[in-house]
């Protein structure tokens, strides 16, 4: 499969502004406490009544680690204390014999996703023990076809660590590298060496995983190209089936931990844009397909396959082949997508515990979808998933008129496609080879919130 895309590093710079992500459309900063348990409980019920009820995606949020990341903007607990462990592993059990029983049991698990934090972080029997509580809730397939993943750690990774994942049912593992560079590892407080990181790979070829990803991040302290470069040639040698390589977005009014980091040592701009356009014609020439927002696969995994048969979706973990799912996130802050509906966990360990303790499912703000958001949303995800729209499918999906009911946008497109990154057709909106890197831009200007919300600068930039 060869693909044509266009690294134009001067509409980058003009292009590169704030906005979302779009794992979710509206962004999770809509959500509010109007949304609440009841509203939780009713979607649910409600989603089990379809005519076809939905499979399901469960997300668990293990949100411990040994040591801090200094760029890390996620929900964490950092402590050398694996005991902190055992109180919300109690919880996260409680919450899932909870959940359980309110989802039909012919509703099979097709995704499976534990993620953090370090989900290594706790120990092989607590990680069977709650491998088995999600068994005993929910109808995991027992074939090794779904997509049950992990997130890994190489410096947490113990002796007979993969092959207990293996065996208890993952099979697909995402590995954190952000940079094999000592001198940008020591910078960002994640030493890990090369040697440790490639037997975790060998160790899970060995054990037959299906699929394995790479996480880079590029414009962290002390990088350059040419160091960056050296990185990417060692993670193409290893030969993953996916690789991510996501943008550092330094916010430190935001996120505490990232004040550790010297901005005098961050990349400037331009050699950011430098380390982003080598490494995008490194993966090319190893023959990796871009399949958009930073996410690179081989030809022959699912996720490109996805994308050429037209099956590809987005959600909070990224892109994924189960788009027809309903997903139940567990743990603090984890977000659920049920029918036409988004909901948010408590974010505290101590909040988390309190709800729990009065058997109550521990949400703390959600969102309902109107007709207008799902038909945005539908707009959005297909455009960063298959970079284009087809006029008819929307409005046989919606019953509008798409050019009417969307003329506002397709006139903020109008300059987009002076500058060759989308063509509008009279059937259709194509994402040209030029705006594949900058699909965020062409997505926000079907976003009605981002449009009118000043306060922009809580998302990070584009690219």
């Amino acid at each position: 499969m060869k693909q044509t895309i266009i690294f134009n590093k001067e509409l980058i710079k003009r292009y590169n502004l704030y906005g979302p992500r779009y794992t979710s459309y509206p962004p999770a900063n809509r959500f509010d406490e109007q949304f609440g348990i009841k509203d939780y409980c009713q979607v649910v019920t409600d989603s089990n009544e379809y005519l076809l009820p939905k499979p399901l995606s469960l997300y668990i949020h293990l949100p411990f680690c040994n040591t801090v990341c200094f760029y890390c903007a996620c929900n964490k607990v950092v402590t050398a204390n694996r005991n902190r462990a055992r109180p919300y592993l109690d919880d996260l059990h409680k919450e899932i014999n909870l959940q359980g029983p309110m989802f039909d049991k012919d509703r099979p698990v097709n995704q499976l996703h534990w993620g953090g934090g370090t989900p290594t972080f706790i120990s092989h029997e607590q990680i069977t023990s709650l491998m088995n509580v999600i068994k005993s809730n929910f109808t995991l397939l027992d074939d090794d076809s779904g997509d049950y993943s992990i997130e890994i750690d190489p410096r947490e990774i113990k002796e007979e660590t993969i092959s207990l994942l293996r065996n208890i049912g993952f099979n697909r593992i995402s590995i954190g590298v952000q940079d094999f560079n000592p001198n940008v590892q020591k910078a960002v407080n994640r030493e890990q060496t090369y040697e440790k990181t490639l037997n975790v790979f060998n160790e899970a070829r060995k054990h037959g995983f299906h699929s394995i990803n790479v996480d880079l991040i590029y414009g962290l302290p002390k990088q350059s190209a040419r160091t960056f470069c050296n990185t990417i040639s060692k993670i193409v040698e290893m030969n993953p089936d996916r690789i991510a390589i996501y943008n550092y977005a330094h916010l430190p009014d935001l996120f505490k931990t990232q004040r550790q980091i010297n901005e005098d040592e961050l990349p400037g701009p331009n050699e950011k844009l430098e380390i982003l356009g080598e490494s995008i014609e490194s993966l090319k020439d190893a023959g990796y397909i871009y399949i958009g927002m930073d996410h690179f696969a081989k030809p022959d995994d699912e996720l490109a396959i996805a994308q050429r048969k037209g099956n590809l979706h987005r959600n909070f973990q990224g892109y994924s082949t189960n788009a027809n799912c309903d997903v139940i996130g567990f743990g603090v802050t984890a977000i659920s997508k049920i029918g036409n509906s988004y909901s948010q966990n408590i974010r505290t360990l101590e909040g988390y515990h309190k709800a729990l303790e009065k058997n109550n499912i521990p949400v703390m703000r959600g969102y309902k979808l109107t007709d207008d958001d799902e038909l945005r949303r539908e707009v959005i995800t297909q455009l960063i998933c298959h970079f284009q729209i087809d006029f008819h499918e929307i409005e046989d999906l919606f019953k509008i008129d798409f050019k009417e009911y969307f003329s506002k946008e397709l006139q903020i497109l109008k300059d987009m496609e002076k500058d060759e990154l989308v063509k509008v057709n009279d059937n259709n909106i194509e994402v040209l080879p030029t705006g594949r890197f900058l699909i965020r831009n062409i997505c926000s200007a079907f976003d009605v919130f981002l449009n009118r919300d000043d306060n922009v600068r809580n998302f990070s930039k584009m690219i």
